[in-house]
């Protein structure tokens, strides 16, 4: 049976911005004392909220700048929005979606204004339009960021689909897991690595590219 709705992560799987991201933090934190290479940063931030990254860098540092939350969100619309690329057969991804007739969503940790300015700079603002869901919307009404499954299950609530009809691409371990929390099927997306560690976190099938996943919709719909 074909999913009745699928949700696609932002980063990593729709957009080429992880090690992007991963330059901003990175070049941030080392600046405020806390010295991290890009690598370092992918390890352990990847997939996070800022609001779930904040407590741990102050944690480490013991303070942050007042403004730090309004100056590094700043510096990542500003950065994605210049360098973000798509991953490759994105939007060709999505407008096979919409051909099947498969409603579609995408669930982010990234806050509102980063996506819209990583959709414009790739060309796929048309697409997204009216479909994404951002943690930033969610904690601010009392929910949790991934792990957390609440973004997904207001995902699929806003498009009046049961969670278990709902097919999730992640990936990062914090998005398989909120997505597993949520009764969803999740299926991870490793086109560099041998994706365990995403099966490890309960997703169900590894994707190696976006021409492989819609393959896998075609057969689902035969």
């Amino acid at each position: 049976m074909p999913p009745e709705l699928i949700i696609f992560d932002c980063d990593g799987v729709l957009i080429d911005s992880e090690i992007i991201a991963s330059k901003v933090v990175s070049r941030n934190l080392t600046a405020l004392g806390w010295p991290m290479t890009i690598e370092d940063s992918l390890n352990t931030f990847l997939g996070m909220s800022i609001t779930d990254m904040e407590p741990m860098i102050i944690a480490r540092l013991g303070s942050l700048p007042a403004n730090w939350r309004r100056d590094i969100e700043s510096d990542l619309v500003t950065t994605l929005g210049s360098e973000a690329s798509l991953i490759p057969g994105a939007r060709q991804a999505l407008e096979a979606v919409n051909a099947m007739g498969i409603p579609w969503r995408i669930a982010s940790n990234s806050g509102n204004p980063e996506m819209q300015a990583k959709f414009a700079h790739t060309g796929i603002a048309d697409l997204t339009f009216g479909r994404t869901f951002s943690a930033t919307d969610i904690v601010a009404k009392g929910g949790r960021a991934k792990p957390a499954p609440d973004i997904f299950l207001a995902a699929a609530a806003a498009a009046e689909i049961p969670p278990a009809h709902c097919l999730v691409l992640e990936d990062s371990t914090l998005g398989v897991t909120g997505a597993v929390a949520a009764g969803m099927t999740c299926y991870g997306f490793a086109p560099h690595g041998d994706g365990a560690a995403l099966t490890a976190a309960g997703a169900s099938k590894i994707i190696r590219s976006l021409d492989a996943f819609i393959q896998t919709l075609e057969r689902s719909l035969a």
